[in-house]
């Protein structure tokens, strides 16, 4: 059973081809070796788009890595690139196209269809109506899956709804404060996202632990950020809501923000709702606060130059995340883990020393000579610690390539 993850951006196709034959259930720390081959198609729709493919296991057991530019009009041409690569007489892993059992889609928001689907017009529907709510993320996947459905008629598209991990969160902890009809009739509700992730270090950290009834918080910490409080294995809190939006700050996203706001900003710019929406989508967040920098990496640099605008983005940051931690470890009752995972997670030295400093009254010590360069799946916490400190690189495409298995096995 081979199944292809997409990753969509409106220009972007990025894939993994996965083996999910076997016991593909047994352990989560395997599941890299299941990868087949991986690749990507930028600047789709624009003259020339740039495609690359990296072959793990080539007819002759070898890596194969290749990089070309060709005309890409749209992502089914992208996705049809893509198995000419994997089914290449010399190079490819396949023999042919009709190996692939289906495509799964890290898709964002179902909004009334929150879990994981073989696409059908139902699910493109309830995508459409909350469209509005995820505008960078639903619009360009619809346009993906339709021309997909049309272009391959014969090879089921799985959407893995991101908010699906967040089903289980009670309804004190997902509902706001707003009139019960908008609530009901509008679904305007806390859904959380970043589920894949979330869920894959859910399942890695207990076995990790080894034991199924660990309370973890999961730092998901990248260019889009979330935490989430985690109960033997079911989300029971998180910091997006509505939309992915809120919570954090994010690299351009503004994160948590107060919406009486607006109003005043509308009336001092100029600006209509549209723009200033638009606005704080796209120059809020680290790069709104640090003065036009989005990447962490830079922003660590300019800090540490002693860059104020800067070192105020990494602060604010970090006291966002531990404020949201605060509240999880209160509802959670007691912490066995902190897991760092995601680009800023996995790397950032400096953020996981920031959010852990002075929690030692907690049970929560770090360990700096652990902590300071490291890279990859391991600890940070002392030996004192009560609660463990860790890394772990999390793996979105290996859980839906799963949920998407489990929603072709329950499609009549």
């Amino acid at each position: 059973m081979l199944i292809l993850v997409a990753n969509l951006g409106s220009t972007s196709f990025k894939y993994k081809l996965l083996d999910m034959s076997g016991d593909y259930e047994a352990s989560n720390a395997s599941a890299d070796s299941r990868v087949l081959a991986r690749g990507a198609v930028d600047r789709i729709g624009e003259p020339m788009s740039q495609c690359e493919v990296t072959i793990t296991r080539s007819h002759q057991g070898e890596t194969f890595q290749e990089e070309t530019k060709m005309p890409v009009p749209d992502h089914g041409v992208a996705v049809q690139a893509c198995l000419d690569q994997l089914t290449h007489p010399e190079n490819g892993c396949l023999k042919e196209a009709n190996e692939v059992s289906a495509i799964g889609f890290k898709a964002v928001h179902g909004g009334r269809k929150s879990g994981t689907f073989v696409v059908d017009d139902d699910v493109l529907e309830a995508m459409n109506e909350m469209s509005a709510a995820a505008p960078a993320h639903n619009p360009p996947y619809i346009a993906a899956m339709k021309l997909l459905r049309q272009r391959f008629p014969e090879l089921p598209l799985v959407a893995a709804f991101e908010t699906e991990f967040h089903d289980s969160i009670s309804p004190e902890r997902r509902t706001y404060a707003i009139p019960a009809d908008w609530t009901r009739e509008m679904r305007i509700q806390k859904w959380g996202f970043h589920g894949s992730s979330h869920r894959y270090i859910a399942e890695r950290t207990a076995e990790i632990l080894g034991r199924d009834d660990a309370k973890i918080i999961s730092c998901h910490l990248g260019g889009s950020s979330s935490l989430t409080a985690i109960d033997s294995g079911k989300s029971v809190m998180t910091t997006m809501g509505m939309t992915p939006q809120t919570g954090v700050p994010q690299n351009n996203r503004v994160g948590d923000f107060d919406a009486f706001a607006i109003p005043l900003i509308m009336q001092r710019t100029g600006q209509s709702l549209d723009e200033v929406l638009q606005t704080l989508a796209s120059q809020g967040g680290l790069k709104g606060l640090s003065g036009g920098m989005a990447d962490l990496r830079d922003i660590e640099g300019a800090a540490a130059d002693g860059n104020a605008d800067a070192k105020l983005a990494l602060g604010v940051y970090i006291e966002e995340i531990r404020r949201h931690l605060g509240g999880m470890m209160v509802a959670l009752g007691r912490l066995d883990a902190i897991v760092f995972t995601g680009g800023i997670g996995e790397n950032s030295d400096v953020i996981r020393a920031g959010v852990c400093a002075g929690l030692e009254g907690f049970g929560i010590e770090i360990d700096t000579a652990k902590n300071d360069g490291k890279r990859g799946e391991g600890s940070l916490h002392t030996d004192a610690s009560k609660t463990q400190i860790l890394i772990v690189p999390t793996n979105e495409e290996w859980i839906v390539a799963k949920r998407s298995l489990q929603a072709l096995a329950q499609t009549p």
